[in-house]
C-alpha cells in the first residue's frame, strides 16, 4: 500500500490503528459468539475470551504494521505452533474467516482495506490448518 506522498502505509495506519484493530478484534469474537457455522470453532476456545481478546488484538496490531507489542511480550508468534494442540481444519479455517470477514465488514469502512487484511489472512489462515481434509 501507499499513500499519496508514494510512501509506504501500513495497514495498520491505513485503517486508522489500534482503535480499529481492537474494534475489529470484538465484532470478530462476537460473530464467533452468534454465527452456527462458527459453533465449533467457538468451543475450542475458552468461556471468557478476555485473554484471547488482548493478545489477537496485540497481534493483529503487529501483523498489520503496528507496535511490536506482541512479540516484545510473548516472543515469536509461532501461530502454527500455539495452535497444534487444536484439531484445525478445513472448516475450522472457513468458520474464522467468515468470522473476520463479517468483522471486517462492520469494523473497516474502507473495502480496499477490508479486501487487503482479508485477502493476506486467508493464506495465513490456510497454513494454520493442521489436518488434511477426508
Amino acid at each position: 500500500m501507499t499513500g499519496d506522498s508514494d510512501q509506504k502505509t501500513t495497514l495498520y495506519q491505513w485503517i486508522g490503528g489500534m482503535e480499529p484493530v481492537g474494534r475489529l478484534v470484538e465484532a470478530f469474537y462476537h460473530a464467533m459468539d452468534t454465527l452456527p457455522e462458527a459453533r465449533d470453532l467457538r468451543a475450542i476456545h475458552p468461556p471468557d475470551l478476555t485473554e484471547t481478546k488482548r493478545v489477537l488484538t496485540l497481534y493483529l496490531a503487529q501483523w498489520m504494521g503496528g507496535p511490536g507489542d506482541y512479540s516484545a511480550e510473548r516472543g515469536h508468534p509461532r501461530l502454527r505452533a500455539r495452535h497444534m494442540g487444536f484439531s484445525v481444519g478445513e472448516a475450522e479455517r472457513d468458520a474464522w474467516l467468515l468470522c473476520m470477514k463479517r468483522a471486517l465488514d462492520e469494523t473497516i469502512p474502507d473495502p480496499r482495506g477490508r479486501q487487503a487484511i482479508l485477502g493476506a489472512l486467508a493464506p495465513l489462515a490456510d497454513w494454520m490448518r493442521n489436518q488434511q481434509p477426508g
